[in-house]
């Protein structure tokens, strides 16, 4: 006698009914890229559908979001000026802060969160204050910086602050300093297992991120240490995250599943750039059935253990969910 698991995906209305997993627009985080002036609308060659934006663009972009049924962005800055200590973030009248004030005013129902990082607005390209001995960042000076980067978002108006730079400590920083300003309602969603990974190459064309020297294995994870990389995760939420994620997601997927099954937080996942362009190029190769696969990808992340899917797929996704 031999089991006849084909007696329940005979019929397409069975199959429906005993699906186990699903997506849903409820699901998606949309990265936005913010830079100053008027009417851009940048498409990046290596991210096709995937565009630099004035904030005037940006809220026209949050509008067919909604459309589509999108309810959350997160937000990623482009400064004219970069120096060495990221100014810009720090300043009250820099990009992200700009963006925030005028999306939240135009877009008050929008669920904004804020990247939280220096390496778009450094000179030197790495996620905080250099040690000029090290050659590396400089832990604690940048822990001190993150904690005014994140007040002013949080007075620009941000939902949810997200630091990606893998500093230790960074969310009892952040935590303490938003507390300390009277922001104790605003969660942080904590890139908490972050690897170093060449998945991330097209990003650093849209961000204009890249480190001008080096790479930022000094901080990020080695992709190889699985361990460790749920001990990353554990730590952020025992400082206080109230999310967590794992990025990139698709070489990833155990780490995601180990992290879903050692917390009960909520979990997000990172479908990074390189993985969005692998499938735009495939696509235009004629090697995949793009939509197909697209989903399919989505649909793995989610059966992992992700509860937020931070992609850049998110729009195409919501118009076949609709």
């Amino acid at each position: 006698m031999f089991t006849r698991f084909r007696r329940r995906r005979l019929s397409p209305a069975l199959r429906d009914l005993l699906q186990e997993t699903h997506l849903s627009t409820d699901d998606f985080i949309y990265p936005l890229f913010i830079r100053s002036g008027e009417g851009i609308r940048n498409e990046v060659a290596s991210m096709p559908g995937v565009y630099q934006l004035s904030i005037d663009e940006a809220i026209r972009e949050c509008e067919e979001l909604k459309h589509l049924g999108l309810k959350a962005v997160i937000l990623f800055g482009i400064p004219d000026v970069k120096d060495s200590v990221g100014s810009d973030a720090l300043c009250e009248h820099g990009i992200i802060a700009s963006a925030l004030r005028a999306l939240k005013s135009a877009h008050p129902d929008l669920f904004i969160i804020t990247d939280l990082c220096f390496c778009e607005y450094t000179d030197h390209g790495h996620c905080g204050i250099l040690d000029p001995v090290l050659e590396t960042v400089d832990n604690d000076a940048t822990l001190v910086n993150l904690g005014r980067q994140a007040v002013i978002h949080a007075k620009a108006g941000a939902d949810m602050i997200a630091p990606s730079g893998m500093m230790d400590g960074m969310i009892t920083a952040i935590r303490e300093a938003l507390d300390g300003a009277g922001y104790e309602h605003l969660p942080i969603m904590s890139y908490s297992t972050k690897f170093a990974s060449a998945w991330y190459g097209p990003f650093r064309d849209v961000a204009e991120s890249a480190p001008s020297f080096g790479d930022r294995r000094s901080y990020q994870m080695n992709p190889a240490n699985r361990r460790e990389a749920i001990l990353e995760s554990l730590e952020d939420e025992k400082e206080g995250a109230d999310i967590l994620m794992v990025k990139p997601g698709l070489a990833y997927l155990d780490i995601l599943r180990d992290i879903r099954e050692a917390s009960r937080l909520p979990l997000a996942v990172y479908n990074v750039s390189g993985e969005y362009s692998m499938l735009k190029m495939a696509a235009k190769a004629g090697v995949i059935d793009y939509e197909r696969v697209m989903m399919e990808t989505l649909l793995g992340f989610k059966r992992a253990g992700a509860d937020l899917i931070i992609s850049y797929h998110a729009k195409e996704a919501a118009a076949l969910l609709k």
